[in-house]
Formats: structure tokens, sequence, C-alpha cells
């Protein structure tokens, strides 16, 4: 770097070498210190000297003090020595440097604690702007503490341009509180002397030719008068414009067109702010008519509920009527069911072997070599199994999972849970013959078994083997079907118009103990019918009836064997007690 372009914003360090505080006086610091330090040894002991004449006024050349004077000197003589060389020598510093035209100080070091060669850290000065790092004075405050108090030790103005280039730290003899530079190219001391830099390693650059350079000249040259024109030229229409007269009609136009436009906005606002303040309005009000009709509403349900209370243990109370009529027909219908399909066990078979219908029906372990009789008798079984199943989902209100088809010994049952084609959905409870038909026989019983444990688990039973077909069944007419109360009868009724059809036109049928119209009637043996037709009781009740309704509320006279309604009446055949709501529980 050339000296004359050396800049504050290139110094990054300095160094402090050889810390001392004594003045020089011609002799070496060394001799200065020993002599203070004998002077101190011996200003309690007083001496006598010879008397100095006026023409020996000079002091006399004493030889330069060594170490080796304290080789018999005492621990506590040796201790004071060093004692005194370490506080003479050593102390704790920091510099501060100041610039030109700036009254706080351009930067403040760390402290540096009991040395006598300090290398402060690097710092930056290109932060504290161009007034600082452009310049190329700067001066240097050493300060230093000894005996607890801080002191002005050095203060020395340096002109960067005048430093002389070291290289580095090394191989150099330092005078007393020199200081070090540290650029950006290397190191530099005002108190040595220079040293020629070596020269950069560099590939040689070509040079500009005469012509080449006259160009520049007359471009910079062309560039300078073409900015002394320019302005020239401003000056020229500031004059110019300074002159003019200001016309403001420009400046109006623009301002009254500018509060054209707020008062636009404006009034569009308040357009907009009316709307919604009339939208609101109307909100109120049917919020408001919504509350009075809500309130209305609320009045009319207090009132309901209020009525409805004292209905309330009457409603309770047929509720559990119901709820008991129910279960009654529930186990009286469970009753009949296990008449109509017996299910009884083997006496001579196996544990747990039952047989339906007088079929014997094994426990889901049916051998495929069998004979065919036996595939036969087991189809029929399945197939009283899967009809008794079927009915029992619609009496206990209890949707079989997987839907069954009863058809006899070709019964089947259907899987619209697993993920399977349509095709193969249906599962037959029957053997077809070959290794596919046993395994869709055997998952299609899988299925059977499925379902009777579904309502088993309705009824609140436990099944402990699903593969207990018939056990399983039984168990559950069995539970159903208990009770220490008596089965509930029948409901009859609901079929006299079906009777009175029949019976149209025999008169023999209002004569009490005539045994012959209970046959006369066309009833199948058997039948509801027929038991009702011959008992004497419900005949004698028939009779009544239809003699009452001979003589009705009219005052014609009508037949005693006729109903009290014409023979376009439509005629219902009620079935009250048989059917039950499939969604109802007791």
């Amino acid at each position: 770097m050339l000296p004359q372009n050396r800049r504050l914003r290139h110094l990054h360090g300095i160094y402090l070498r050889n810390l001392s505080f004594a003045k020089p006086h011609g002799r070496a610091s060394d001799d200065l210190d020993a002599d203070l330090l004998s002077n101190k040894l011996h200003e309690d002991q007083p001496q006598l000297h010879h008397a100095r004449s006026s023409e020996s006024l000079r002091p006399r050349p004493t030889g330069r003090r060594r170490s080796t004077t304290l080789a018999n000197a005492t621990p506590v003589a040796r201790q004071k020595q060093l004692e005194y060389t370490v506080d003479s020598r050593a102390a704790d510093v920091f510099f501060s440097l100041h610039c030109e035209g700036e009254e706080d100080p351009v930067y403040v070091s760390e402290v540096g604690e009991r040395s006598m060669n300090f290398n402060f850290r690097f710092f930056e000065l290109s932060q504290a702007g161009p007034s600082v790092t452009r310049m190329s004075q700067v001066q240097v405050k050493i300060w230093a503490k000894r005996q607890q108090s801080w002191c002005l030790l050095l203060t020395q103005d340096i002109d960067l341009r005048d430093l002389n280039y070291l290289g580095s730290l090394r191989n150099y003899h330092f005078p007393p509180n020199c200081l070090v530079f540290h650029l950006a190219d290397g190191v530099y001391s005002l108190d040595l002397s220079s040293k020629r830099p070596e020269p950069k390693q560099t590939t040689p650059l070509p040079t500009s030719s005469y012509n080449a350079l006259m160009k520049l000249s007359n471009l910079d040259n062309s560039i300078q008068d073409a900015l002394a024109t320019r302005e020239a030229l401003t000056a020229q229409i500031n004059t110019i414009l300074e002159r003019t007269p200001i016309d403001t009609v420009p400046q109006a136009q623009e301002s009254a067109h500018l509060a054209s436009k707020y008062v636009g906005a404006q009034k569009r606002a308040l357009q907009a702010a009316q709307t919604r303040r009339a939208e609101l309005r109307s909100s109120i009000d049917a919020r408001r008519t919504a509350i009075k009709e809500g309130q209305n509403a609320q009045a009319r349900a207090a009132d309901d509920v209020e009525h409805a209370r004292s209905k309330l243990p009457a409603s309770q109370s047929l509720i559990a009527a119901t709820r008991e009529s129910i279960h009654g027909q529930r186990r009286r219908i469970c009753e009949d069911l296990g008449h109509f399909f017996p299910i009884t066990p083997i006496p001579a078979g196996a544990p747990l072997s039952f047989s339906i219908c007088g079929i014997a029906l094994p426990n889901t372990d049916y051998d495929p070599t069998s004979s065919s009789s036996t595939e036969e008798s087991l189809s029929a079984g399945l197939g009283y199994v899967a009809q008794l199943t079927h009915v029992l989902q619609y009496y206990l209100c209890v949707p079989l999972p997987y839907p069954i088809s009863p058809f006899g010994s070709r019964s089947s049952v259907r899987d619209d849970i697993s993920l399977l084609p349509d095709a193969q959905r249906e599962f037959p409870l029957f053997l077809r013959g070959g290794a596919t038909a046993q395994y869709r026989f055997d998952y299609g019983w899988f299925l059977l078994n499925k379902d009777i444990e579904a309502l088993c688990v309705a009824a609140g039973l436990k099944v402990v083997d699903i593969r207990h077909t018939l056990p399983n069944l039984k168990y559950l007419l069995y539970v159903c079907s208990a009770g220490s109360d008596e089965v509930p009868e029948r409901k009859r009724g609901g079929v006299r118009g079906l009777w009175a059809g029949r019976m149209k036109g025999r008169a023999s049928l209002a004569v009490p103990g005539d045994d012959g119209a209970s046959s006369a009637g066309g009833s199948r043996r058997g039948s509801t019918d027929s038991e009702v037709l011959g008992g004497n009781k419900q005949r004698e009740q028939l009779s009544r009836a239809l003699g009452e309704n001979g003589h009705g509320g009219s005052g014609r006279p009508s037949s005693p064997a006729r109903l009290p309604f014409d023979e376009s009446t439509k005629l219902t055949l009620r079935t009250k007690g048989l059917r039950e709501n499939v969604g109802a529980r007791a």
C-alpha cells in the first residue's frame, strides 16, 4: 500500500511494546532502576559523603549495576527488589483513538492487565462514518493504572502516511513505550526504521498505449464539459423559473378534482351506511318477531308440559302394562313355537345331541362320507331350524345379521357383510355334492349359528359354543318362555265379519244347542274358527250379538241373521295378537 493511500479504515490493531514509566536521562533504564533501588534500600541508613568542591560538581560516572549484586542479599531484600521491578514496569493499560473534529474518542480498547507488552484486540472503524475512515491522522492516548489510580501515560499524534513498514514483530529491539500499528497490508511503526516490503509475486499486466491514454483524456474532458454544460443549463432554467410568475390554476383544479373524489367517496359510504342501517333495522324487527313467537311457543310448551304431567302417571302405567303384555305374548309365542318345533334330546345319542321335529341334527360335525339319507335328514333339520330362527327375529324384534330364506329342506342364508361377489352371497343349508358345495354348506351352517347367537345375545344369554345349534336354540326358547306369571291367552276377535259372511242367511246358527251349525260354516277342522263355532259359550255370545244388532238404532227391523252393515261395506281381517311391531322392544 502506498503511503499516501493509508487511511484509518485500513487500521485494524495496535500493539504496545516495552512499557516504561521512567523518563530517560542519557542512561539505560536498568541503571536508573538500580539507582532508585539503592537509594530506597539505604535511605534509612545515614551515610557520610565527601564534600564536593565547585570544580567537581558533575556527577561521577558509576559502573553498571548488575543483578549479581543481590547474590549476598537477604531474602527480604530480594523480594523487595522483585516487587519494585514488577511495580515499576508492569501495569494495567488501555488506549483510545481521537480524531480532529470529534469530541468523543473514536475507539476505546479493552484493558490489558499486568504486563509490559500488550497485544490489543483487532477492531474495525468502518462504522464510524466517512468523516473518520477517510482521515490519515489520529491521536493515540495510552492510559495506565498504578497504585489503584488511572493516569494518562502517553499522548502521540500519528500520521499514517509517515509510518515505517516492519513486516513482523520478530527480531526487533523496541524502544520504551513503542507503538506498533497493524494495517491491512502489514505491521508499521513510527519509532523504528523502515523495511522495504517484498514485491508481490503477480503476473505482469499489459500497459496502455499513448493513443489510448489520449483518448481517455479527451473522453474525460468531454465528460467534464458535459457536466459543466448541464450545470449551466440548470442555473438558466432555475433563473427563468424564478422570473416566471407561478400559475395556481392547475393546482387549484387538481385540488378541486381531488375534493370531488373525496365527496363522491363519502356519499357512497353514506349510502352504504344507510343501506346497512335499514338491513339491521329489518333484522332487528325480524328477530323481535321471532323472539315473540318463541316466547309464545315456550308458553304453549309450558302449558303442554303442565297438562302432560297430569297424564304422566297414566301413561307410565299404560307403558308398564303394555310392556308386561308384550312380554307375556312373547312368552306365549315362544311356548307355542316350542310345541310347533319340538326340540328333544336323543336318549341314546352323544351328550348335547338333540332332534327337532323328530329329526336328529348334529352340532356342526357332519361327516361328508355319510349316506344320502343322512344328508336328507340333515337338510330337513336345518330347514326347521332356519324356519324357527326366521320367525323368532320378528317375535323378538331382533334383525338377523345374515338374512335367512326358509324353504324347507332347501333353505339358504345370505351374507351381505363379507367382501364377496354378489353372485356368491347365497349359501345353501343343504348339500349338493362336491368339495366346493361342502365348503359353502359348512359356511352357511356357520352363518345360521351366528344368527342364533345374535338372538341369544339380544335376549341376554351368553353363548358358550356357537356350534351347538339345537342346544342354543332350545335354551333360547326355554328362557324366553319362562316366567312366574301365567301365560296369557291368545287375543281372540277381529274375525266376526268373516264369520258373518260365512253365516249369511243361516238363521239356524242363532238357535242354541244346534250342533250341526258348527259344521255348516265350512271351517277347517282344528282351526281357530272351528274352535269358536264349536263352543257353546261362543255360539251363545254370537247369537246374542246378532239378535241385538237386528234391532238397530235406525228403528227398522232387520233379519236376526244379518249384521248391522251393508254388503257393500269393505271388510278387514284383523289379526290382533298374532303380529307385533317389529321395532318395539319389551
